[in-house]
């Protein structure tokens, strides 16, 4: 007597997934840069003095209008961007120095998503009062009490550590890691770390623009190192859950 054998079970052909590496590794060369050059040009073209009062700056902005209304556009890139270029930086160094790039990322990204939704944007109150005629000592008196409201203080403190201390660490592990040239990893951690300081030296915002576009030629290289890197280098390929 004879038995049939059911016939061998075969699984279905799973389905090819999209490789989107590549699309993201560019994306981030493209952006590493961006923030910091935004916010050097900014500086480097704000009509006003740096130590200039409210209704001071008001005056200016009147007299320059187009000016500054073209730079709150400006420094959009920096406000957007910042997060993801610092993730690239982040992510070029971690393999070459993983324990600076971790330290250096956890500093500059609490910087980051403390400092932008805290800290109050008065350049932006200071246009909003000369396009819209609003009273320039009542809009005076919010713009200090914003400067001295306890939460935006804090954010500015972390926001300037994360500035210091968080890029100064992202340079130095780009420089270790030997993922881009080290004068680029040393210019990262040279930008970041004298921007609060170079106002006292060279009055104005010239030296903080110029400062910012020093780091931005360390942000860079993470664009040259993710550029010049495999897909397979800078993340497992796509797979299915299971």
């Amino acid at each position: 007597m004879q038995t049939e054998t059911a016939p061998a079970q075969t699984a279905p052909p799973r389905r090819q997934l999209t490789d989107v590496r590549g699309f993201w590794r560019v994306l981030l060369a493209v952006i590493a840069p961006l923030p910091m050059l935004a916010q050097g040009l900014y500086y480097l073209l704000l009509p006003w003095a740096a130590d200039a009062s409210f209704p001071q700056r008001v005056q200016d902005t009147t007299g320059h209008l187009n000016l500054v209304g073209s730079l709150q556009w400006i420094e959009t890139p920096f406000l957007v961007g910042l997060i993801p270029a610092t993730f690239a930086v982040a992510w070029v160094a971690r393999r070459g120095a993983p324990r600076l790039a971790t330290a250096g990322a956890l500093l500059a990204l609490l910087g980051d998503l403390a400092g932008f939704p805290l800290i109050p944007n008065n350049d932006r109150l200071t246009y909003l009062t000369a396009t819209n005629s609003f009273d320039v000592d009542a809009m005076s008196a919010l713009s200090g009490a914003e400067d001295n409201y306890l939460l935006g203080q804090l954010g500015g403190l972390l926001f300037i550590i994360g500035v210091t201390i968080g890029l100064l660490l992202l340079g130095l592990a780009l420089w270790r890691s030997k993922a881009a040239p080290a004068w680029m990893g040393w210019a990262l951690a040279i930008g970041g770390f004298t921007h609060p300081f170079v106002s006292g030296i060279v009055p104005g915002y010239v030296a903080q623009g110029l400062g910012l576009w020093v780091a931005a030629v360390g942000f860079a290289g993470a664009s040259y190192a993710l550029l010049r890197m495999r897909n397979d280098a800078f993340d497992l390929p796509p797979a299915p859950a299971g």
